[in-house]
């Protein structure tokens, strides 16, 4: 087991005292525009911790460690965007809304060599401190390209360690996803966000969906090295910032397509193991719920065994039907054993595939299926699934 620490460098919020400071407003849909002359705002850019009473770090933020806010405690309100005096934007960033450099609260400038320097104090102390083996990484689609390679490089060398990491650009476009590993040196992985939305998109679809083309335009198919693969995350469910969930009915098969395949680093979602209900509840109107997922953890453990026990050697995949698909791997000499999987988003189908194991006895391990597959001299095998399902199908 290894524990990975979330670490969110984007910005900071909950400043400790507002500092008078020059700033300028932004248009929030193109932050290349001016929309004012500078004048004087109030920003909660003073962050002081006075209970820590400097036992950590000694370290204090000012508007100098910020280039923009949307706060002006002047005002009293959030509806515009301030970037802060003899500060630009970041251009290693994505160019949504022609500079997506601002994501929200204090955003942190980058090109400061002080912020650089806290950053990574403060990374060599927590990992001292914890001895965590990793980082996910939030928001890096708003912080320069560059940075993580220095920071990530420093911490690897100091402690003489690999610390996986990855990121979460958030882009359902396989093509800036890509683009970011090659500007960041491939220093990290990233979310395979466009995996995610063909399961959103094919749940809702139903049958009319292309199981052929489920990785189409995906990470997972374009790096699969690079890929951390996903079903859905805190926020993809029902009124979260990103919502987009994937049916539960689909996401079975959508844990099939990431456990048990030989690309990708998979990753499974809390609510999706345990189950979750909770009740939207927001200032100024009504709650809204309850909104409920189901707990998949008896398939999901049965795919997590599956993928220790059998998930091994070459993969050959049998992706020639509109609704049905299916794949088989065919052990290691450590792990001999073979799998096949099959699932359909329509009927109940079947494939004949060849698993390598002539006159070789198979069972569904989710239990869907009673009778054994007994595949023939040359181990093709007739394997089954029922409609909307999928079978594991493990050589005995």
């Amino acid at each position: 087991m290894q524990c990975y620490a979330d670490v969110v460098f984007n910005h900071k919020d909950g400043g400790d005292n507002v500092e008078r400071v020059l700033a300028e407003e932004i248009d929030w849909h193109n932050r290349n525009w001016v929309r004012s002359d500078k004048h004087e705002i109030g920003a909660y850019t003073h962050f002081t911790f006075p209970n820590r009473a400097g036992k950590y770090s000694t370290f204090q933020w000012f508007w100098w460690c910020f280039d923009c806010v949307s706060y002006n405690a002047d005002t009293d309100n959030t509806n515009k965007l301030y970037r802060l005096r003899d500060k630009h934007f970041e251009t290693e960033v994505s160019h949504e809304h022609g500079n997506y450099d601002y994501l929200m609260a204090c955003d942190l400038d980058s090109s400061n060599p002080f912020v650089r320097g806290e950053l990574q104090y403060w990374g060599e102390w927590l990992i001292s401190l914890s001895g965590i083996n990793g980082f996910r990484i939030d928001a890096v689609k708003h912080i320069r390209s560059s940075f993580f390679g220095d920071w990530l490089h420093q911490l690897r060398t100091k402690f003489n360690q690999e610390f996986f990491s990855v990121g979460e650009y958030w882009e359902d476009n396989v093509g800036l996803l890509e683009k970011y590993i090659r500007d960041s040196g491939g220093v990290m992985s990233l979310f395979d966000v466009p995996l995610h939305y063909q399961f959103h998109r094919a749940s809702k679809a139903g049958r009319n969906f292309d199981l052929r083309a489920i990785f189409e335009d995906t990470l997972v198919r374009a790096q699969p090295f690079k890929a951390v693969t996903f079903v859905d995350n805190h926020d993809t469910q029902p009124v979260q910032s990103l919502q987009s969930p994937v049916e539960d009915w689909f996401k079975p098969l959508a844990y099939a397509f990431t456990l048990l395949r030989k690309e990708g680093d998979p990753c499974v979602f809390y609510a999706d193991y345990y189950g979750a209900t909770y009740i939207d509840e927001k200032p100024n109107r009504p709650p809204q719920g309850p909104f409920q997922s189901a707990s998949h953890s008896w398939l999901i453990d049965k795919f997590l065994w599956a993928r220790q026990a059998y998930g091994y050697g070459d993969q050959h995949d049998y992706f020639d039907h509109h609704n049905t698909v299916g794949w088989v791997r065919t052990g290691s000499n450590e792990h001999p054993g073979a799998m096949a999987v099959l699932l359909s988003n329509g009927d109940d189908g079947y494939k004949w595939m060849n698993v390598y194991r002539p006159n070789a006895s198979f069972y569904d391990h989710t239990e869907h299926i009673t009778e054994k597959v007994i595949t023939n001299a040359e181990g093709w095998g007739k394997f089954r699934c029922k409609g909307g399902k999928v079978s594991v199908w493990l050589q005995e």
